[in-house]
């Protein structure tokens, strides 16, 4: 990045006008430098060089003394090149003057002879640079709420028949009662979940907060089996649930929505204080609250969490409380 070069004139004045004399000579051609340096010689082909002058005894002293002063050359009808005599010769009186027109200068003067091309060397104007595309601003959707995943189900199978109550015994945050559930449930810290053990060798992994997370317990939970001396493997790893939740910010009329959804929706405040919202595509259960709070479960993806909020949203905004 350090060796790109900046865009050319785009501060300037005037386009294509470079910055220093070093660059504005790299712009010309190498001919057209060298016809330059010939110009440029001729000015001293006639022997008006400072040495050819001193050696030929025209000094400024000899000058003043022989009347060739400013105020003598004037008076003696020589027109010098004076500012106001070279701003006299502009381009407008020579042609006024010479009655030359552009459409003759076209036919005559700068076609040449024949109607062939003169070889003039012009040096390349350096361009400004093209302007960067615009990046696209991203449009929201119909809501910028995301639903975050709060539980995620899996189960996993070892592969062998486990003894729970060595299990129990030897191992670490494990407890075990028959008598209650018939599977040892084992915790771990990191990440935070908690896994049911059967004696089949099934095991069903819950807490987790995202699928990565939910196969990496597994496959802790999976290890702390072997090492307790059980040929344990570990495959058919399956998500069988998902929950999310979201806050859509506003207070909802239950008594109004399930009256409209009667045929998705049921609600019944003195048996639960939410309403169950049944969703046929995706096949999600939404638990929605007066508070705006809404619950989402049943999903084997993320994109169906997603994709069940996105569908709901709109039919919750009718159904605001006025405040």
């Amino acid at each position: 990045m350090d060796n790109m070069l900046p865009s050319p004139a785009l501060e300037d004045i005037e386009l294509g006008t470079p910055h220093h004399a070093l660059e504005e000579d790299q712009m010309i051609a190498p001919s057209a430098q060298d016809q330059q340096q010939k110009g440029a010689g001729n000015v001293y082909s006639f022997g008006f060089t400072p040495q050819n002058m001193l050696s030929s005894g025209h000094t400024p002293q000899n000058m003043l003394s022989s009347g060739h002063t400013p105020q003598n050359m004037l008076n003696s009808g020589h027109i010098p090149n004076t500012p106001q005599n070279l701003l006299a010769s502009t381009p407008h009186n020579l042609l006024s003057s010479s009655g030359a027109t552009p459409r003759g200068l076209d036919q005559g003067g700068l076609m040449g002879q024949g109607g062939q091309q003169p070889s003039h060397h012009y040096a390349p104007v350096a361009l400004p640079a093209p302007p960067s595309p615009a990046m696209p601003i991203p449009t929201p959707g119909a809501n910028d709420i995301v639903p975050q995943l709060q539980n995620i189900v899996s189960t996993v199978n070892m592969g062998c028949t486990l003894d729970l109550k060595k299990i129990a015994l030897s191992a670490r945050n494990a407890e075990y009662n028959p008598r209650r559930f018939a599977a040892v449930i084992m915790r771990i810290r990191d990440p935070r979940t908690t896994a049911l053990i059967f004696r089949s060798g099934k095991m069903v992994c819950t807490g987790a907060k995202s699928e990565e997370e939910s196969r990496l317990a597994a496959r802790k939970y999976a290890r702390i089996i072997q090492k307790l001396g059980f040929q344990t493997k570990f495959k058919d790893f399956k998500i069988q649930n998902m929950v999310g939740s979201s806050d859509v910010k506003f207070p909802i009329r239950l008594e109004g929505l399930v009256l409209t959804h009667s045929q998705f929706a049921s609600y019944e405040p003195e048996l639960f204080p939410g309403l169950i919202y049944r969703m046929v595509k995706p096949r999600i259960v939404l638990l929605i609250f007066v508070s705006g709070k809404v619950v989402l479960t049943g999903a084997k993806v993320r994109e169906e969490i997603y994709e069940a909020f996105d569908n709901i949203f709109p039919i919750l905004k009718n159904f605001k409380k006025q405040q």
